[in-house]
């Protein structure tokens, strides 16, 4: 018998006592997400309008974590001056502002049954719109848990992030294949138990070298602050262009800040990751963000280009410095880049000027 996410709730809430000894018993079945080719999650609460403008009163709230059908893509009908880009989302719901959409895809796997072959893990990325999990360890390390679970919030991983399996066993309560994740590199100790199901393994020939044939010397990032955008350039052309949101120019007040710019200048890769966790700053203007997929470190400790599943607002700064972009994006620029990465730790670490030229500049309008 297969048991429904709605089945599995009813089950926990009448064994409870038993059930909270066992971590992977509480695993849940992944949710019924809605069908289409494009999808859409809600990284904020939000007010759906009738048509897409800011000064149409609200039709109707949605919530964080709302997946939701995406229909048609347009432009703002007025001017909205909080924000640099226009783009709003039709929905069945209504218009909803595109930044506060992330897209996604609901394509669960099939999951593995056992570790390929001489292995002791693998990395797999999310690939619906969200999974939940439990901890297995009694008392959660991570900031980010352990505030999610004072105020009752689901732990969730998201749509395109990249985690570490470990283990891989079937769930005695749902029958369902469940991994054992965790973040090899920047953890706080945390173990998860999820859905296989929500998990693809990332592949070799995924994360192989794009043009490693160019001269390295020859390649190079140019980041643009003022129109948030990057170039990846071999010599003189062009190979890819992406938009960016760079280091924010006020704090979490409004206030005008330069603490978390992106710095200026020429910099080299130094560091590459497959999946890092990200923290720092100070209670109340800190980060704590898990799983940060294809990150590429460039200045300092933790400036990097890495992919972004928090928010879709690329082309206006929001970052504590460094270069957010999609996922695909981050991915290309990952492959593209030196020093080369394996699957296999997923992470390298270079000393001196040996990686690929990262230029961060400014141009006035």
């Amino acid at each position: 018998m297969t048991l429904t996410r709605r089945d599995f709730l009813k089950l926990i809430g009448g064994a409870a006592g038993a059930l909270a000894l066992s971590p992977f018993s509480r695993v849940m079945p992944l949710e019924n997400f809605p069908q289409g080719n494009r999808l859409g999650r809600l990284t904020a609460s939000v007010d759906v309008r009738a048509a897409p403008r800011i000064d149409y009163p609200s039709a109707g709230k949605l919530f964080e974590d709302t997946v939701v059908p995406l229909l048609n893509e347009t432009i703002a009908g007025t001017f909205d001056m909080n924000y640099i880009d226009q783009r709003w989302v039709e929905t069945p719901y209504g218009f909803i502002y595109a930044g506060f959409i992330q897209p996604v895809k609901n394509l669960p796997n099939v999951p593995l049954t056992e570790m390929p072959p001489g292995r002791q893990g693998f990395w797999a990325e999310v690939t619906v719109p969200y999974v939940d999990f439990v901890l297995e360890n009694p008392t959660p390390g991570s900031p980010w848990i352990r505030d999610s679970m004072a105020i009752g919030n689901p732990l969730r991983l998201y749509y395109s992030q990249v985690m570490w399996v470990d283990q891989i066993r079937v769930s005695d309560v749902t029958g369902n294949i469940i991994y054992r994740i965790n973040e090899r590199y920047g953890s706080y100790g945390d173990i998860f138990w999820a859905e296989g199901a929500a998990f693809r393994p990332i592949t070799e020939e995924e994360i192989a070298p794009i043009n490693p044939d160019v001269d390295p010397a020859l390649k190079k990032v140019i980041a643009n602050l003022t129109y948030q955008t990057i170039s990846c350039r071999e010599g003189s052309r062009e190979v890819y262009f992406c938009r960016m949101s760079s280091g924010a120019k006020w704090d979490l007040y409004g206030n005008q800040t330069e603490n978390w710019s992106t710095p200026l200048g020429t910099h080299w890769t130094w560091r590459k990751s497959i999946s890092i966790h990200m923290a720092g700053g100070t209670v109340g203007g800190g980060w704590d963000t898990p799983g940060v997929s294809w990150t590429t470190l460039f200045s300092g400790t933790g400036v990097a280009i890495h992919s972004t599943f928090w928010h879709n607002l690329y082309g206006m700064p929001r970052s504590h410095g460094c270069l957010n972009v999609a996922p695909e994006d981050a991915k290309w620029i990952f492959r593209w880049t030196t020093p080369v990465v394996s699957l296999e730790p997923g992470d390298i670490t270079i000393q001196g000027a040996g990686g690929t030229h990262v230029v961060v500049e400014e141009r006035p309008y």
